[in-house]
């Protein structure tokens, strides 16, 4: 299948429509994730614990645990819902093995050897996962599910092959963690008002995009193959979801993915992207990826690809005036809606502005969703009850 006729298919054909893979006789591999960081005011990665959880995971999926899970919670990027597909026509039992030098690794699923099994700060050398599956197409699955919906359950909308590790059945190998490395992006406001981003990094970054979302009305502005520096206009607000969508799609099937997979990862992560405030989206080079976080899979797959996009969170101007008066007046509904990122933004109002004021109302919101954040870490269940759907339901 051309690029051309997979992108017709993605955008044109309900999710589910034809298959959409091209034929292969041996095993073909396929991941994508998400990088995400905030920029501090200079543009470089900073360091940061969210205030509230991403998308939530299901019951099933085993969490790390450590003595101090403050600490384990403080990093530069979040490396978040990383899946890895399998294509195959024959059962192959394969070892699939991710190592993260400058990370930790804090959920997985299915069952793993993961190293180091506890830990309450990232360590010296990194971490590493490491699954022995059995690769099993055409095989009927009783998949684990919950009781609480969950955005995990749209990465297994795609043709992958079935899987097993030991008693556990799933559709891809699922990791995330937390990672101490700055993201190949810098993005920071220039005197007139316009986003410098600029890519340090040897390897061309195929798309950036820059988008808004204030209050319900959003806006991008897109660059492809981005090499050095660019400055791009804040975006008028004139545009739509769909349209975003959209972009973010043709970028994934340019990049790599088939369309499914550009539409589960799109599933999966457009709510929390599109959500309210500014950031710059772009797809992170494959040397990059391969650098920061190595795979290695054993027999050796004939291709891998391997489309991760980064997140890189912007304290726009209008938002710094929103939060700087919702944490003097104690606003806590407009505080809540940038929980994940409050306490960040927060710190970097704190460095731009010495009178930041802190009403007790916010202080108290505030310490209250940090301990919240921490109980959540240390839950073994946060996803409630678990049980197996029938064979054949996805």
């Amino acid at each position: 299948m051309t690029l051309r006729s997979a992108l017709a298919v993605l955008l044109a054909a309900p999710i589910f429509g034809a298959d959409t893979i091209p034929p292969s006789p041996g095993l073909v591999v396929h991941e994508w994730g998400t990088f995400t960081s905030v920029a501090d005011s200079s543009g470089r990665s900073m360091r940061w614990m969210p205030l509230s959880a991403a998308p939530d995971l299901p019951c099933f999926v085993n969490r790390l645990h450590g003595a101090n899970p403050k600490a384990s919670l403080f990093g530069l990027v979040r490396m978040e819902t990383p899946v890895i597909y399998f294509y195959t026509s024959k059962q192959t039992a394969v070892i699939a093995r991710a190592d993260f030098p400058h990370g930790l690794i804090t959920e997985w699923y299915p069952q793993a050897v993961v190293t180091p099994p506890v830990a309450d700060s990232i360590p010296a050398g990194g971490a590493h996962i490491e699954w022995r599956a059995q690769v099993t197409p055409g095989e009927a699955l009783e998949l684990p599910s919950g009781k609480s919906a969950s955005h995990y359950f749209a990465a297994r909308e795609t043709d992958a092959a079935p899987l097993r590790v030991g008693s556990q059945q799933e559709k891809m190998l699922f990791y995330r963690g937390i990672g101490d490395f700055s993201v190949p992006l810098t993005v920071a406001f220039s005197n007139d008002g316009w986003l410098a981003i600029r890519n340090p990094s040897p390897d061309a970054i195929p798309m950036a995009m820059v988008f808004e979302n204030r209050q319900g009305r959003m806006g991008f502005r897109a660059v492809h193959d981005l090499r050095a520096e660019t400055k791009l206009e804040t975006p008028q607000l004139t545009g739509d979801a769909a349209s975003v969508r959209r972009q973010l799609a043709e970028s994934l099937v340019t990049a790599g993915l088939y369309p499914k997979e550009a539409q589960a990862m799109i599933a999966t992560w457009s709510d929390s992207w599109l959500e309210e405030g500014m950031r710059v989206f772009y797809v992170v080079p494959r040397g990059f990826v391969d650098s920061v976080l190595p795979l290695t899979v054993a027999p050796a797959p004939e291709t891998v690809a391997r489309v991760f996009v980064g997140r890189v969170e912007v304290l726009s101007p209008a938002l710094a005036k929103t939060l700087e008066t919702a944490l003097a007046d104690g606003d806590t509904l407009t505080l809540g809606k940038y929980g994940r990122f409050l306490q960040p933004f927060e710190a970097i109002l704190k460095q731009r502005t010495k009178g930041v004021v802190e009403s007790p109302t916010a202080k108290t919101f505030m310490d209250r969703k940090l301990g919240e954040a921490l109980s959540a870490y240390n839950s073994p269940s946060a996803g409630g009850a678990c049980f197996s759907l029938p064979a054949g339901v996805k």
